[in-house]
């Protein structure tokens, strides 16, 4: 089988890292939206099983079918919106589901439109390069930020990626990871993981709708989910040349998210979409130098999802246990290369690169404006600048 030969230890421990990256940073927050709405520690289970299902076979299907990665995550800021939303107005589960419908209702109408990449199309590449290096800066300063509590730890896994980097470059990530794990596990620094072996299973919510939830939910998750979770991640995807007409399909992905949410929204799937985090760490060359094999990682790091779904609790227990420092350290290191790449993109244009700069600087302020975040906001201010620039016209 073609996957099989083109599977390799780099693109199987990019998947393992962008799992690790991607669930450990966020998880606590999936948990506070669920708890919100006042969920049983069952239906808690229910919402890790339907993510991790969501965000497993649509990742790894679509990526096995096109060779391809597809990356699809949940969605952080929206689960952040939910948590904050839910206790102020008091909804109820069943109302959270419909309001997770309607979102996904939008989300699906924007695929199938074509309304979403129509709008990606005008951004230029320099823009949406700047967009995606704000991004995935915070994530690089916090590898270095983690020197403050854990300095050797940070060293010793620098060291090793930039001697891999130099002497292994295509394990140089790898390497990085076992040097990290190997160091605080000898100093007996993981925080006990939880090794019960446990199913998780779904619970079903009859949804509810009311026009409360759909204004104060459903809007608010569906406006942060394509502007700060889409939006990167069709840059995410251009970055890293699987954009344009051979590429990937955009706007059938984006359907398949909002289709994947309506059908697990009354299971807990509240919020699916592609992913700019995670896929910068699948899609660069740190994965594989040859394009056409990335494919595998998006595929190992979906089959792990589907893992993390039906063995919610065995493999939350196991992920969380890593120290915080250690998947810092090992998320900023890994997208080095993406994020300098982006950069050198960003800049290279003299008529954007101011423009750029500004998209950069805006959304790697992290600044939250009216609940969306700064992606959104940093192409907002970067497009202002270029139009300025470029077709106002001086009074003479």
């Amino acid at each position: 089988m073609r996957f099989f030969d083109d599977l390799s230890v780099s693109t199987f421990s990019a998947g393992f890292v962008a799992v690790l990256v991607g669930f450990t940073s966020s998880v606590a927050i999936v948990f506070q939206a669920a708890l919100a709405f006042g969920a049983t520690p069952a239906q808690i289970s229910s919402w890790m099983w339907a993510l991790g299902l969501g965000m497993g076979l649509c990742s790894m299907l679509p990526s096995w079918w096109l060779r391809k990665p597809v990356m699809v995550a949940w969605s952080t800021p929206g689960a952040a919106v939910l948590a904050s939303a839910g206790l102020a107005g008091g909804f109820s589960m069943a109302e959270a589901v419909g309001a997770f419908m309607a979102s996904a209702g939008l989300v699906t109408l924007f695929g199938i439109t074509g309304w979403f990449e129509k709008v990606m199309n005008r951004i230029p590449l320099a823009i949406a390069s700047a967009l995606l290096a704000g991004v995935l800066a915070r994530f690089g300063m916090q590898a270095f930020m983690a020197a403050q509590t854990a300095l050797v730890l940070v060293l010793l896994m620098l060291a090793s990626y930039l001697l891999g980097h130099r002497l292994l470059p295509r394990y140089a990530v790898v390497l990085t990871l076992v040097v990290g794990i190997l160091y605080v596990a000898l100093r007996g620094q993981f925080a006990g993981a939880d090794l019960r072996l446990e199913l998780a299973l779904p619970v079903f919510t009859m949804p509810q709708w009311s026009w409360a939830a759909f204004v104060s939910l459903a809007i608010p998750l569906f406006v942060v989910t394509m502007a700060s979770q889409n939006l990167p991640g069709v840059a995410a995807i251009r970055a890293a040349g699987y954009g344009g007409r051979d590429g990937l399909p955009v706007s059938g992905i984006i359907t398949l998210t909002g289709v994947a949410t309506l059908v697990l929204a009354p299971f807990g799937g509240f919020a699916l979409n592609l992913s700019a985090i995670t896929a910068a760490i699948c899609m660069g060359p740190q994965a594989h130098p040859d394009p056409a094999r990335r494919y595998t990682a998006a595929v190992s790091c979906g089959a792990i999802y589907v893992l993390i779904g039906v063995f919610g609790a065995t493999f939350t227990g196991v992920l969380t246990a890593f120290p915080s420092e250690l998947v810092a350290a090992i998320a900023g290191l890994a997208l080095l290369g993406t994020i300098a790449n982006a950069l050198a993109v960003a800049v290279q244009d003299d008529k954007h690169r101011e423009a750029a700069t500004i998209t950069f600087l805006v959304t790697l302020s992290g600044v939250v404006i009216a609940g969306i975040g700064s992606a959104f906001w940093g192409v907002v201010a970067g497009a202002i600048a270029l139009a300025v620039q470029q077709y106002a016209r001086p009074v003479r």
